[in-house]
């Protein structure tokens, strides 16, 4: 085979959850370029319409479905829909997450006042409704598949070194990775050992979820938080959506027949360095 030929994605079928956001939608598009059939699953139906959209007119091929990670139902209801449609699933991009501002430490909201149900609503958004059941649901498909299958996770920093104000994040992406490598030995152990289990582990994007903790509303220069952050990472900037592309089309591709288990940083730098 060619060298080149091995990160191609021609003939599969790649299903990117939350794949009408920023980041994830930006994956979608790199996988179909690179000759996947792309399913956009997102709770917000007219950003996942305007993805796969954005995907056909670059002659692309890719459809829309409605997904909540909250309801498993949904879930089920869109691997349903995606068999009839395609007949396969091949890679299972698990994008959604995010952070809750009432799961955030303030100076107005102390940590020991954090309401519970927050914290287990992030961790739940970030790793059973985000991460695991969509698993469950997608991945029993991918086990019929002769050639196996891969499966990215979207971890992040926090994983590697928790963050100050973000307990229940910081929390859910370190179960992200820790549920990565154990699914990767699981699945090779007991069912099939062609389907692979990695994540990437974003360092800092600047993103409407973070960007309150980051820039100023009203001016949009940096917060201490985000100059921290800067002066943290060498390559001495935030990262852009296209960071993440390569990386995952590794993942995804026969490029990578041999890897499970890891979490790959995109960080500039970031988890590397001391602060000296």
């Amino acid at each position: 085979m060619n060298m080149l030929e091995q990160f191609s994605l021609q003939d599969k079928v790649a299903v990117v959850t939350a794949g009408g956001g920023v980041l994830c939608g930006a994956i979608a598009e790199a996988m179909a370029q690179a000759g996947a059939t792309v399913a956009v699953a997102d709770l917000l139906t007219e950003q996942a319409e305007a993805r796969a959209k954005t995907i056909r007119q670059n002659g692309g091929t890719a459809n829309a479905y409605y997904m909540d990670a909250f309801r498993r139902e949904t879930i089920e209801e869109a691997r349903d829909k995606i068999l009839a449609d395609f007949g396969k699933i091949d890679i299972l991009v698990n994008g959604v997450g995010g952070n809750m501002k009432a799961a955030t430490t303030a100076p107005d909201l102390s940590f020991f006042d954090i309401p519970a149900d927050a914290l287990m609503r992030v961790v739940d958004l970030n790793l059973v409704g985000g991460v695991i059941v969509p698993t469950q649901v997608f991945v029993k498909a991918m086990l019929a598949n002769p050639n196996g299958g891969a499966v990215i996770n979207i971890s992040s920093m926090n994983a590697f070194r928790p963050l100050t104000r973000i307990p229940g994040y910081s929390a859910a992406k370190a179960a992200v990775s820790n549920f990565t490598q154990w699914l990767a030995v699981h699945l090779a152990q007991e069912y099939q050992p062609l389907v692979r289990v990695n994540a990437i582990a974003p360092g800092f994007f600047l993103t409407e979820q973070n960007r309150y903790l980051l820039t100023d509303k009203d001016t949009g220069a940096l917060t201490a938080r985000g100059q921290a952050i800067i002066s943290h990472t060498p390559m001495g900037r935030f990262g852009a959506p296209e960071d993440l592309l390569g990386t995952a089309i590794w993942l995804a591709s026969d490029a990578s027949r041999f890897v499970t288990g890891v979490v790959i940083p995109v960080d500039g730098g970031f988890s590397a360095f001391s602060g000296v």
